[in-house]
């Protein structure tokens, strides 16, 4: 065999091209398009994400659904800043569509552009500032020898919108939910009022897309400064943790019943502003979640502010990230499957 001659082989002309760097945050994927992406218009991140959702959600499709993805597959387009103060702009692809922010996608995505040299780093720390269809948000990493190690990122203003709301579920009646904002809106359940066992991922994802769907249909969600991001993004479940050292684990499932393998850094933002507003967290104060795979992210307030109708926190949530590949996909226009499908 001359499996050399593999390395030397190159699509015919008339096939696409669309390069990746893969990467995870606590388990959870993120795919980097670093090349074949065309150029996203807008002055702002929400108007590019309007456009992405009318005219590239194939692009979307192809890099997160089978053949080349798969359900539960998260990742990123980048583009140039909007304030004059950022250094990149991103937007947010999983299986429904382009999410409003992503906490382990900041950190991953800060983790591959300083990593793999699209933006310069120095030690021992480099900050970045990246526009979010929800907002600016700073990531810091710290540097060594070249590699990223520890980031944490300040996040959009977080808030809560009820405690303690109620939502009748079919079959089984009525289950207790906070409604929080930590750049997505997520309801938050405890695991032993939705009868589930956090470490059973079926389970919770068809627990997720009940809860998910009752809360929808049952009020409706605004943002107070942006439309595009009043929707109901997904489930929280909270329950004690494995490891005793943490204060408790995270399960979120979003979008169409995907589940996080991270502790979700929006998920934990809204946390925080729920444990302040319960005066169970005080700026400052710090609380280590786990996930599902026993991952962790410290969150902590770093202030208080008003936001619009809300008492909003600005938190942080720290992690760690890891690259796990390259690759260069191609688009064969006689493959009739590779537009992509999933299955679960």
């Amino acid at each position: 065999m001359q499996l050399r001659n593999a390395l030397g082989w190159s699509p015919p002309s008339d096939w696409d091209r669309i390069t990746v760097i893969d990467s995870h945050t606590g388990g959870e994927p993120f795919r980097v398009v670093v090349g074949g992406l065309p150029e996203l218009p807008g002055r702002t991140v929400l108007e590019r994400r309007r456009f992405a959702e009318d005219n590239l959600d194939h692009l979307r499709r192809l890099l997160v659904w089978e053949p080349r993805g798969h359900a539960d597959m998260y990742g990123a387009f980048l583009g140039s800043s909007v304030e004059p103060d950022s250094d990149l702009s991103v937007l947010f692809i999983h299986n429904e569509g382009f999410s409003t922010m992503c906490g382990h996608g900041i950190i991953a995505l800060t983790k591959v552009v300083l990593e793999t040299g699209i933006l310069p780093s120095s030690e021992p720390e480099t900050t970045l500032k990246i526009d979010t269809p929800a907002g600016q948000v700073t990531a810091t990493a710290d540097v060594s020898g070249g590699s990223v190690g520890s980031i944490r990122f300040s996040n959009v203003p977080s808030f809560v919108v009820e405690l303690d709301a109620e939502v009748e579920l079919p079959d089984t009646g009525p289950i207790r939910y906070d409604l929080a904002f930590g750049g997505a809106f997520y309801a938050y359940v405890t695991a032993e009022a939705a009868g589930v066992d956090l470490s059973n991922a079926s389970d919770l994802v068809a627990k997720g897309r009940t809860i998910k769907s009752a809360v929808a249909n049952a009020r409706e969600v605004t943002h107070p400064f942006e439309p595009d991001l009043g929707f109901l993004y997904g489930v929280v479940f909270i329950g004690p943790p494995v490891d005793p050292r943490n204060h408790s684990r995270n399960v979120c499932v979003f979008a169409d019943g995907e589940i996080d393998r991270s502790p979700t850094g929006t998920g934990l933002s809204g946390r925080l502003a729920i444990h302040h507003a319960r005066g169970e967290l005080d700026r400052g104060e710090s609380i280590t979640i786990e996930s599902i795979v026993g991952s962790t992210f410290t969150g902590r307030i770093l202030t208080e502010i008003d936001h619009g109708p809300f008492s909003a926190v600005v938190p942080e949530v720290s992690g760690t990230a890891h690259i796990t590949g390259k690759s260069e996909f191609w688009v064969d226009p006689t493959d009739a499957l590779g537009q992509g499908f999933f299955l679960r």
